[in-house]
C-alpha cells in the first residue's frame, strides 16, 4: 500500500509565501457551488476565498469547497460571517488555511477574534482530531502545527479600523491587513468613491502600517488590470473580483461584442 499522503490541506505553504512577502491573487467565492471554486483554481489564482458573509452560501459550502480547489493545489481561505470562536473553528476545522475577520474596528477586537484561531493554552480554539484538518485522525499532529499554519487577514472597513491600522498590524498573528473598497468608501463618507482624497488617504495609512510591522497589505479589486496597478504601488495580497462578477462581466463583453456590428 501507498505510503503517499495525498491531501487537499496547504500545510500552511500560503502562510509561508504571504509571511515571506510573496505576491499572491484569489478571487472570492460567493456563489454557492463547489464547481465554481473548482473553476476559479484551476484558472490559476494563488487561493480561492469562501465568503460566508455575502455569499450565497452558508458553512456547509466549506466542507465541499476545499477538496474541490485542493485537488488542483489551491488552498481555500474563509471570510467567517462573525468573528465568533465556534464560526471560526468550524472552518479551520474543515480544513480552511486561514480566515478573514471582517468588521472588526480595534485592535482589542482583533486580539479577541486571534484568540480562536489558535488551540490552547495560546488560544481558546476547540479541540478534535477527528475533522479534515487533522485527516480525520490520521493526523494527531496536525495539532501542534495548526497555529503557525493558519493565515490570519483582517479586514479594514472603517475609518476606526483605519486609526488602529498601526496598533492592528503589530499584533502577533495577523498575517495581512486588507481594504474592503465599498464598506470603508462608505464609512469615510465617500460611498463607492475610490479617488476620493479621504479614502486615498486611508489606504495609505493601511499600506504604511502592513510595511512597517511587515505584513502583507491587501484589497479587493474589480479587475486585472486593477491589480497590477495596485501591485506596482506595494500592495501584495489582491482578490480580483469574485466568481459572480468575473462570470457577469465576461458574459456582458462577448455580448456587447456579439451585438456591436447590429447597433
Amino acid at each position: 500500500m501507498s505510503t503517499v499522503s495525498l491531501t487537499p490541506l496547504d500545510g500552511g505553504a500560503l502562510a509561508g509565501s504571504v509571511r515571506g512577502g510573496e505576491t499572491t491573487l484569489g478571487t472570492f467565492i460567493g456563489m454557492a457551488t463547489p464547481v465554481s471554486a473548482e473553476v476559479c483554481a484551476a484558472s490559476g489564482f494563488d487561493w480561492v476565498l469562501l465568503d460566508l458573509e455575502h455569499g450565497a452560501g452558508g458553512e456547509e459550502q466549506v466542507r465541499d469547497v476545499v477538496p474541490a480547489a485542493g485537488s488542483y493545489g489551491v488552498p481555500t481561505l474563509v471570510r467567517v460571517e462573525a468573528a465568533e470562536r465556534i464560526r471560526i473553528g468550524r472552518a479551520l476545522d474543515c480544513g480552511a488555511a486561514g480566515i478573514m475577520l471582517p468588521r472588526l474596528n480595534s485592535a482589542a477586537e482583533v486580539e479577541s477574534a486571534l484568540a480562536h484561531l489558535r488551540y490552547p493554552p495560546a488560544g481558546d480554539r476547540g479541540v478534535a482530531t477527528y475533522n479534515r484538518a487533522c485527516r480525520f485522525g490520521l493526523d494527531p499532529d496536525a495539532l501542534d502545527r495548526a497555529d503557525q499554519e493558519t493565515l490570519c487577514v483582517v479586514q479594514i472597513e472603517s475609518a476606526a479600523a483605519v486609526d488602529a491600522a498601526d496598533d492592528i498590524a503589530a499584533l502577533d498573528g495577523v498575517d495581512v491587513l486588507f481594504i474592503g473598497p465599498r464598506d470603508l468608501s462608505h464609512d469615510l463618507g465617500v460611498p463607492g468613491d475610490l479617488t476620493a482624497p479621504a479614502y486615498v488617504e486611508a489606504l495609505k495609512t493601511v499600506l504604511a502600517a502592513a510595511r512597517r510591522h511587515d505584513k502583507s497589505a491587501g484589497m479587493l479589486v474589480p479587475d486585472g488590470a486593477a491589480a497590477a496597478a495596485r501591485l506596482a504601488q506595494g500592495w501584495s495580497f489582491l482578490a480580483i473580483g469574485s466568481d459572480s462578477t468575473l462570470l457577469a462581466a465576461t458574459i456582458r463583453a462577448e455580448l456587447d461584442q456579439a451585438l456591436s456590428t447590429t447597433s
